[in-house]
């Protein structure tokens, strides 16, 4: 695991000073090493996390003729593998042990196939010096992240959005459109970033670029195609494949150990796995700690457990640091937990699994249930009369009100993912003038309900978060936590082997009435305690909501909502009543108020104070 960053384009400054400031700014990524290689048209610069061959995996690293220069995040799981069919079939000479040689040398002989070869977590970039072209791609499901710009014809490219800041080339600027939908999703959920002009490459995609035309290609698509198999069948060959991929992820030479909540997906992975040492955290409030549940497994199975509480106090002194590390806003409540979880581990170890992927591959969202009931008053019901009684319940919390508010609209409407936290209306309410936007949610979800047409319900669901939710928020926040701490993750469920059997599982063998992940539970039975098997999803639960009703804390969001350049996006008005409503317990508006408090914090770190 590493970082690196880089540009393609001339200018009149010192070349070798900016790669280096560059590659500064995503030290944290890799403190291992360092290396740069700069030329008239190219510079790469790399940080690294020795890993895999720690003597000779340096990088930049070079062909052997040195016409190719390749800088490389990630693991590739599969590279023993195609090394020995490069040596047999194309008598290819290696000088390390590393997989990025290999990537290397299969882009020598396989040309832009290279990508849909590799069976692992990536995102590099490879120089053809005769050419001078680049090449290069993320893998399959976006679990390591690749950005680019254009700008002032220079291509800026790296592991993090940050590494652009000393290009005398970048320019700085909101991008008013994706704020509004980071206000809804919580996340910035479209290719282009809230930097504007700033872009993702996006998950199971290359691409090329000759100085001119930057063109992607995608290699990977993850869709779903259900086959009929028997309950028994299904879950025996998810727990051997999941078995398979955990012991690919186990290769290393220094320590793995494992992220361990009390959830069936991270305790699979562990039991399976069988590290020396498992970390927990939880927080000091009521039904909001899984750590003693984790503590628990490991003793009956025989691993070491560290775990702490985190304070209110800590989780709020975390969070510039959080959102700095980001990138972009992101508003997801567990990132916090995540970030202290990996400094906790970052002090045994270099590399962590985790169980991220099992929900989205397996159906493990409550949100995956269909309401029958729910379904018979759509069909009733015309659409435009659900519509009027949802907007009229409006922001009221109330369960026996929520049930029409979850059904005024079709499922292409109502669903676009695990997060909602504002809807069209009420985004632009809440912008100022210049940062409203005719963009609307259904424009960032309706290609991906267009590919999926004729699926069913629960596979549609899972189809808009595998594209969404998935790379853009559980991916973003496990790479960029972990990273900030130097640490690897890695997450054995989402591996090309385990999808290629995951995306044949018909709706019946993914979830029931009373369970989700139904098939993929029962496939834990052999190594795993029936309490386990059986617990309901948590994640990080951060208990957000009782901390605003006291002062202390409610007390910072009042100060941040007061500040010059708050007013510059937001009606502050709102963003106020909103809060008093909170504490006088009137109204639960934790999730909005949180959403606009990281974007100011995030906003503050990268336009007020840098």
């Amino acid at each position: 695991m590493c970082g690196f960053a880089g540009f393609f384009g001339t200018g009149e400054y010192d070349r070798e000073q900016i790669i280096k400031a560059m590659s500064e700014k995503i030290a944290h990524r890799g403190p291992d090493g360092d290396g740069i290689y700069v030329d008239d048209q190219v510079a790469l610069g790399h940080r690294r996390l020795s890993i895999i061959d720690l003597e000779c995996g340096i990088q930049p690293m070079y062909s052997a003729d040195g016409r190719y220069v390749i800088v490389f995040n990630g693991e590739i799981y599969n590279f023993k593998d195609i090394r020995k069919v490069l040596e047999r079939e194309k008598g290819a000479k290696f000088q390390t042990n590393s997989d990025t040689e290999v990537i290397l040398q299969t882009y020598m002989y396989y040309g832009e196939r290279t990508a849909s070869l590799l069976r692992g977590m990536f995102a590099f970039v490879i120089y053809d010096k005769k050419k001078h072209t680049l090449y290069g791609a993320r893998d399959a499901f976006g679990i390591k992240p690749f950005y680019y710009a254009k700008m002032q014809d220079t291509l800026l490219f790296g592991s993090e959005i940050k590494a652009f800041l000393p290009h005398p080339a970048f320019t700085k600027e909101v991008n008013k459109e994706a704020l509004k939908m980071y206000l809804i999703f919580q996340y910035s959920p479209m290719e282009q970033c809230i930097f504007k002009d700033v872009y993702k490459l996006q998950p199971g995609n290359y691409f090329t670029y000759d100085g001119k035309e930057f063109k992607t290609t995608t290699y990977f698509s993850a869709g779903f195609k259900p086959t009929e198999r028997t309950e028994e069948q299904t879950a025996e060959e998810i727990r051997s494949e999941v078995e398979k991929s955990v012991q690919y992820h186990l290769i290393a030479d220094v320590e793995v150990g494992s992220f361990l909540s009390g959830g069936v997906d991270s305790s699979f992975i562990a039991a399976l796995a069988r590290p020396d040492k498992t970390y927990s955290v939880g927080f000091e409030v009521d039904d909001f700690d899984e750590s003693y549940d984790a503590k628990a497994l490991c003793d009956m199975l025989g691993m070491k457990n560290r775990r702490r509480e985190i304070t209110a106090d800590e989780f709020f002194d975390a969070l510039p640091a959080v959102q700095y590390q980001s990138d972009e806003p992101h508003a997801n409540l567990s990132a916090v937990p995540l970030y202290f979880l990996s400094q906790m581990a970052a002090e045994d170890v270099k590399v962590v699994l985790s169980g991220e992927g099992a929900d989205e591959f397996f159906g493990g969202y409550e949100t995956y249930h269909g309401s029958k009931s729910g379904n018979v008053y759509k069909k009733v019901v015309p659409k435009k009369l659900r519509q009027e009684v949802g907007h009229l319940i409006g922001e009221r919390d109330h369960r026996g009100l929520n049930f029409f508010k979850r059904n005024a609209l079709n499922l292409e409407d109502a669903y676009i993912g695990q997060a909602f936290i504002m809807d069209n209306e009420q985004a632009n309410q809440l912008l100022r003038e210049p940062y409203r936007s005719d963009l609307t949610y259904q424009d960032v979800t309706r290609p991906y309900y267009e590919r999926a047409k004729g699926m069913d319900e629960l596979h549609k669901k899972m189809y808009l978060d595998m594209h969404l939710w998935l790379p853009n928020d559980i991916l973003l926040k496990a790479d960029k936590m972990t990273m900030a701490h130097s640490l690897e993750l890695r997450v054995p469920y989402l591996d090309r082997k385990v999808w290629d059997y995951a995306k044949t599982m018909t709706s019946d063998l993914l979830l029931d009435d009373h369970q989700t992940k139904t098939t993929f539970r029962k496939s834990t039975e052999k190594v795993l305690p029936e309490d386990w098997v059986k617990r309901k999803k948590k994640g990080f639960p951060v208990p957000i909501r009782q901390w605003l009703w006291e002062e202390k804390y409610a007390s910072k969001f009042r100060e941040m909502f007061s500040q010059p350049f708050a007013s510059e996006f937001f009606d502050t008005d709102i963003l106020m009543n909103w809060l008093e409503e909170h504490q006088a317990r009137k109204a639960n508006n934790q999730r909005k108020l949180y959403t606009v408090y990281a974007f100011l914090l995030w906003y503050k770190a990268y336009f007020v104070e840098a």
